[in-house]
């Protein structure tokens, strides 16, 4: 492992372009850190595959962050967090900061007590978030749904297409009918589709996504650990293993420079 210091980049990892969403909050409040961002596209979507084979991808991508000298490691998947955080944290050294659904801030503000929860099969079936919805939503009904086939979509860069829309009205209808006030967004894919999710929910239902308490959690950490740099601002890196076209859309879509976004078959 290369020697850590303040200067050394910070790790992020998705199963494909969704984390950038995660950058986009963690570039916001600690504007001079470089990111090193892998995109494992080829491997998209985690929340279909079993428990083992997210654990064996997610330590392929750490090892490949650490291997470019990374003092911290965003694990910018709910899939991947709610599914191998834990094998994570016991076997690498390095600070490893996950993301789950904002389940939380949503059962303490919500006034119906009617909570929807869009995110990946395996997020939903883990033993994590089981043990998140059992603690923190206890009065809570929850009104879980798989967002089979989003994913690819995002993957393929239709993040405002009539067929993305057309699923996202079917998905969302089951929580309409049942007079949700807040949709907790829990796969880091999903922020890319808030415009077209506000075309199709009631002006009152509340949007949360988790980016930027992920943001704040990785600062703090860094803080504590004596490694948030101040220095000049460090340019940002991305990589990813499948067509790279709609993540260099992504990430400088809005940006006022431009980041550089890299193919690595890995």
């Amino acid at each position: 492992m290369k020697i850590i210091t303040k200067s050394s980049p910070i790790g992020m990892f998705d199963s494909g372009v969704g984390g950038t969403s995660i950058f986009k909050a963690v570039q916001q409040l600690l504007p001079n850190e470089q990111v090193i961002y892998l995109a494992d596209s080829k491997n998209a979507p985690y929340g279909a595959k079993s428990k083992t084979e997210i654990i064996d991808l997610s330590f392929k991508n750490t090892q490949f962050l650490l291997d470019r000298g990374a003092k911290i490691i965003v694990v910018a998947c709910n899939t991947a967090t709610t599914n191998a955080i834990e094998e994570l944290r016991s076997t690498f050294k390095v600070p490893i900061i996950g993301i789950e659904p904002a389940i939380k801030p949503a059962a303490l503000l919500s006034a119906t007590k009617v909570i929807g929860i869009l995110a990946t099969k395996g997020t939903l079936t883990s033993e994590l978030f089981t043990k998140t919805t059992e603690l923190l939503a206890k009065d809570i009904e929850l009104i879980e749904v798989i967002g089979e086939g989003l994913v690819p979509l995002i993957e393929k860069g239709e993040i405002a297409s009539p067929q993305t829309k057309d699923l996202l009205i079917k998905l969302l209808q089951p929580m309409l009918v049942k007079g949700i006030d807040y949709l907790v967004l829990g796969c880091s894919h999903y922020p890319y589709l808030i415009p077209l999710i506000k075309e199709i929910l009631p002006l009152d239902v509340r949007i949360i996504d988790s980016g930027e308490a992920v943001a704040k959690q990785t600062k703090a950490v860094l803080q504590d650990a004596k490694l948030l740099y101040e220095g000049p601002k460090k340019t940002s890196i991305f990589y990813s293993n499948q067509n790279p076209k709609v993540l260099d859309y992504l990430v400088n879509k809005d940006q006022p420079e431009t980041l550089e976004v890299s193919f690595l078959d890995f």
